[in-house]
């Protein structure tokens, strides 16, 4: 499978501050690398001439983009709506917790349609994952 197969997006709602953002995608990283497939990892282990050994990391481009939160919403939507993408995705009640309990308690009280996205990461075939989110800016520290 050739590098550029398949994409990882990482959006942020525009109006996220920097510090919050960059724990949004921690979180929705490690939750992409959880529920993925197989083939999203390079080699496991890579070791230096010294002999150390450093943990390996996606063999497919991750991008950072930012969107107003009308579209992140939209994009997340659409994304679930297509079998082919992987969507994690970060309610504001992830931010508003502390515990896991009580964020499935705060998720279960609410309509998805009155969930405030920070951020989302979506998976999967290049050509799916830049129909939606390739017109994004890509995020940066303004």
């Amino acid at each position: 499978m050739n590098y550029e197969d398949k994409k990882i997006v990482g959006i942020i709602a525009s109006n996220v501050e920097p510090a919050v953002a960059l724990n949004v995608i921690g979180h929705l990283a490690i939750s992409i690398g959880k529920y993925s497939d197989s083939e999203i990892m390079g080699k496991p282990t890579i070791t230096d001439k010294s002999g150390v050994n450093h943990l390996g990391i996606s063999k497919f481009p991750f991008i950072i983009t930012k969107v107003k939160a009308g579209k992140l919403k939209n994009a997340i939507e659409l994304a679930k709506k297509n079998p082919q993408l992987l969507v994690a995705d970060y309610p504001k009640e992830m931010l508003d917790t502390r515990t896991d309990d009580e964020l499935v308690e705060a998720i279960n009280q609410k309509e998805n349609d009155k969930l405030e996205y920070l951020g989302a990461v979506i998976y999967g075939d290049t050509e799916a994952v830049n129909e939606l989110t390739g017109k994004f800016q890509l995020w940066r520290i303004d």
